[in-house]
């Protein structure tokens, strides 16, 4: 299983640890320090090799190290990185012209992350009201167990306690039901916009039912409010379709999306109709290094590789298998393609363990375990982490 076996403490010494002391704590005390990785393994800075189910939490769709990605950087570094967008670049329109021919909209906005995503969709979806002359039309629905992000915006639509703790005043017009089957109601003439995740990976990776999805959709527009899927984890050929509402009959207003579009380079993107991406008109919204040449280069690379069929039939078959052989180890496996959970008894020290024998996976609440591997995976990887999993 390991390259290498640690001798002693796998955690690093004071001595090793030096530099991370200037580091702010909210990530808590990490242990591990990676140096390299190759494909769908992680190599820590003892040379130990850890099975990687986390691919950056659900960010490397290609693996670490991938020669097409690599050599898509290399040539993009020597030609241009960054320009601003006070000028056009012909990666960034390649890739807006590919994500509106998969996403069935019209127009791309790009930033650096998926929070950015989100809190430039609370922006537009505000301001499409607006100019409409609906200025009454403010509020923003979200989900029970959704996360949309860690900026302010995003956060005021991500009903979780604890990551809201001492942030208030939040973003005022948020607003979420308790039950999911209550949100019906919270979607009125009020309602900018209804922000959903076809499968709520932070809340657990429980996939939503399409039928309550398709009535929240028609709820959307019933009231005129916009309907915006949330697709940065599960977008990018996650789910074993490019976008993951392509599998629950959706039509969406608004895409966000980040994680696995550029393999690591941060890139984020909101995709409107035509209709609704006119409200950010010129000065309207911006981002200074979104859309710069070398992410959008990586992510069109990413794109082209993804958005293949076979690539696409390749994540749907490793995915049933994993959801399979996860229901020996666990209970309520759930999930789509290869964006999967389990239950235990304890997920964090389930992954505490799992990382001792060289597997790396992510904790989502005191009893799930999430497991996202980079795409490239393959069959006998499963096996690998099963065996480990079953010890």
């Amino acid at each position: 299983m390991h390259e290498m076996e640690p001798s002693g403490d796998s955690r690093l010494s004071e001595d090793e640890q030096w530099n991370s002391r200037h580091v702010m704590g909210n990530y808590g005390a990490r242990g591990l320090c990676m140096e390299r990785g190759e494909g769908v393994y992680l190599y820590d800075v003892r040379g130990r090799r850890y099975l990687d189910f986390t691919a950056g939490i659900a960010v490397c769709a290609l693996g670490h190290a991938h020669p097409q990605v690599t050599a898509t950087l290399a040539e993009q570094a020597g030609t241009l990185i960054h320009c601003s967008n006070l000028y056009e670049n012909p990666q960034q329109n390649r890739l807006a012209t590919r994500l509106a021919e998969l996403s069935g909209l019209d127009q791309a906005f790009f930033c650096n992350s998926g929070t950015e995503a989100n809190e430039a969709a609370i922006k537009l979806a505000r301001r499409y009201a607006y100019l409409a002359g609906q200025h009454h039309r403010t509020r923003i629905v979200s989900l029970p167990r959704a996360f949309h992000g860690r900026t302010l915006g995003s956060l005021s639509i991500t009903p979780k306690a604890a990551y809201q703790e001492g942030y208030w005043p939040l973003l005022p017009g948020c607003d979420w039901a308790s039950t999911l089957a209550e949100t019906f109601d919270k979607i009125d003439d009020y309602t900018a916009a209804c922000f959903v995740e076809v499968v709520q990976g932070e809340g657990g990776v429980h996939p939503l039912e399409a039928e309550f999805l398709q009535v929240i959709e028609n709820r959307c527009r019933q009231v005129g409010a916009l309907l915006v899927v949330d697709e940065v984890q599960t977008g990018v050929g996650r789910t074993g379709s490019f976008f993951a509402f392509e599998q629950v009959g959706l039509h969406p207003d608004v895409i966000t999306m980040a994680k696995g579009l550029a393999n690591g380079v941060p890139v984020g993107a909101v995709l409107a109709s035509q209709e609704v991406a006119s409200a950010f008109t010129p000065g309207s919204h911006g981002s200074t290094f979104g859309g710069n040449p070398l992410a959008m280069a990586v992510a069109n690379t990413v794109v082209d590789l993804v958005a293949n069929p076979d690539f696409l039939q390749h994540v749907r078959e490793v995915g049933n298998y994993l959801s399979t052989k996860l229901q020996d180890i666990g209970s309520e496996v759930s999930g789509l393609g290869l964006m999967q959970g389990m239950t235990v008894p304890d997920a964090k020290s389930f992954v505490a363990r799992a990382a001792e024998r060289g597997v790396l996976l992510t904790a989502v609440g005191n009893t799930r375990v999430r497991f996202v591997p980079p795409l490239i995976v393959e069959p006998q990887h499963v096996d690998e982490l099963v065996q480990v999993l079953a010890e």
